[in-house]
């Protein structure tokens, strides 16, 4: 089983001492955001864990405590854009976060840190000229401490859509959307950078584009030296190309309070979860109510022997 921690919240920015008390407790409850009175029991061991993918923008809380990951191989995506806190609102300062990425990089190796340029978005404050050059430098500072960058154009969810309105976010042609790849291309592939996007369903090949695999079972085969048998996840959108995961995280918890995001869209119950978080609960937010319905996700374990045939 992989891990997703988590694309619901920043786990590593806010949580990061309720996700090692899971790992000495060796699991956690999750709750299906489709159905509240539902939970899944989810077993966190070595034994069943095939890998874990931390999401963040500012995973600074935990890298004083990255040797209790030992036992899992793992590696981050790691947001930084061209955005102030006039977007994102309760960030650290850019080079702050900058100093943050080429530490953790220092840590686990540039192969284990992926960038992502997401999302972007055009408003008047925000061009496309100024992406250019904030791109290229942030290219310039970040190319010796990962390997990959990937970005995606911003999506007008229903429940974000009157943030991006007031932003005056602008909807991207086809031409303008080859425009803009073609110039992050250009740099990234400048810098030395291997460029990727990330739920997209325009081909951009012909700018040296491909579409990313954000939990890749691939990038798992180089860490660990094992063989992976697992499906593409069903669960997400058409155009992911993420491997099956379990995602440990709930949405409408995050206090990054980034206008843009499509997983904390009520500020109201956002701030109401953050004060009912214990960080020695097994669930996220809260208790495990008396009425749940609580469920033992059965792990599988995806890594097949050496001696067996190449990956299927």
């Amino acid at each position: 089983m992989f891990l997703s921690v988590s694309r619901r919240t920043d786990i590593p920015a806010y949580y990061s001492e309720w996700f090692f008390n899971r790992l000495k407790e060796g699991f956690c409850y999750v709750q299906n955001p489709m159905n509240k009175k539902q939970f899944s029991k989810i077993i966190i061991s070595p034994e069943v864990i095939d890998g874990i993918v931390f999401w963040t923008k500012n995973p600074a809380p935990m890298l004083d405590k990255l040797s209790l990951l030992s036992d899992f191989p793992y590696y981050f995506q790691f947001s930084i854009t061209a955005y102030e806190n006039d977007l994102e609102k309760n960030l650290p300062s850019k080079n702050s976060i900058i100093e943050t990425f080429k530490r953790l990089s220092d840590l686990i190796g540039k192969e284990k840190i992926i960038w992502r340029y997401d999302p972007i978005l055009i408003t008047p404050a925000y061009t496309l000229e100024k992406h250019y050059r904030h791109f290229e430098i942030l290219s310039k500072m970040l190319h010796n401490y990962t390997d990959k960058v990937i970005f995606s154009y911003v999506d007008f969810y229903t429940k974000i859509i009157k943030n991006l309105n007031e932003l005056q976010v602008q909807h991207l042609s086809q031409l303008h959307k080859e425009e803009l790849a073609k110039n992050l291309s250009s740099i990234a592939h400048q810098y030395g950078l291997q460029i990727e996007t990330c739920c997209e369903d325009i081909n951009l090949s012909q700018y040296g584009i491909e579409h990313a695999h954000c939990i890749d079972d691939k990038l798992f085969e180089k860490i660990t030296n094992y063989k992976y048998k697992i499906k593409k996840d069903s669960s997400q959108r058409t155009e992911c190309g993420c491997m099956q995961s379990q995602d440990i995280g709930m949405y409408n918890t995050c206090n990054n309070n980034c206008l843009y995001c499509y997983a904390t869209y009520n500020k109201e119950s956002t701030q109401k979860n953050i004060m009912r978080h214990d960080k020695n609960s097994p669930l996220l937010i809260g208790q495990l109510p008396e009425n749940a319905k609580l469920f033992e996700k059965k792990p599988i374990v995806h890594k097949i022997p050496d001696n067996q045939l190449s990956l299927f």
